[in-house]
């Protein structure tokens, strides 16, 4: 997955604007959900938050406070560090996470809880928690025509293809696997759950 998102930096966007290969895809309720999204992100009271595998930093651009965007993959912090003149945006592993305990009172991870494997999840967390007093999780939410756990292959459009793992969600099936937590949104397209 690491060349996966490497690749991808580029177009990454398209997938949020629905533009490149995803110009012609069916989603229904996508663009206003897409701006629903931003705006709970938004709403959130302003904190010193990590933004762990930022990617773009489409979504990070939202996060109110104290900005660090974190990402493995150099094509990604460089897109975000570009989007992000006001915040510290740098290179470098969820696990373990290169920052000191309590040095954020918040983290959020956009669209990448669901890519760990079952071995990777609670080493996550733990990282999570160690750094920061609130965990903020966005993803994909369960709909119909997706399992909740997913083998995928994806094209970009240099037409290489990947394979990814894949998960999606209810909003109180992922505030249990956070260990209890608060549901910010719960839509078609995505859940957002908030746990201290």
């Amino acid at each position: 997955m690491r060349a996966y998102y490497e690749a991808r930096a580029r177009e990454y966007d398209d997938w949020w604007l629905g533009e490149g290969l995803f110009s012609e895809r069916e989603r229904p309720g996508w663009r206003d959900e897409v701006a629903q999204l931003l705006d709970v992100l938004a709403a959130l009271p302003p904190a010193s938050t990590l933004d762990v595998a930022c990617g773009t930093g489409y979504l990070t651009r939202r996060l109110p406070g104290a900005v660090t965007g974190l990402d493995q993959s150099a094509g990604m912090v460089a897109v975000a560090a570009a989007r992000l003149p006001e915040a510290t945006v740098v290179q470098g592993e969820a696990v373990p996470l290169p920052f000191a305990a309590g040095a954020f009172e918040r983290v959020h991870a956009g669209h990448f809880y669901g890519h760990l494997l079952p071995g990777e999840r609670a080493a996550f967390l733990e990282e999570a928690h160690r750094v920061g007093r609130e965990l903020v999780v966005t993803d994909s939410a369960l709909r119909d025509g997706v399992q909740a756990e997913e083998r995928q292959e994806r094209r970009l459009a240099d037409g290489s293809v990947h394979r990814v793992y894949k998960r999606y969600f209810t909003g109180p099936g992922l505030a249990a696997e956070l260990g209890g937590g608060e549901v910010l949104m719960e839509g078609r397209w995505f859940v957002v759950v908030r746990a201290g």
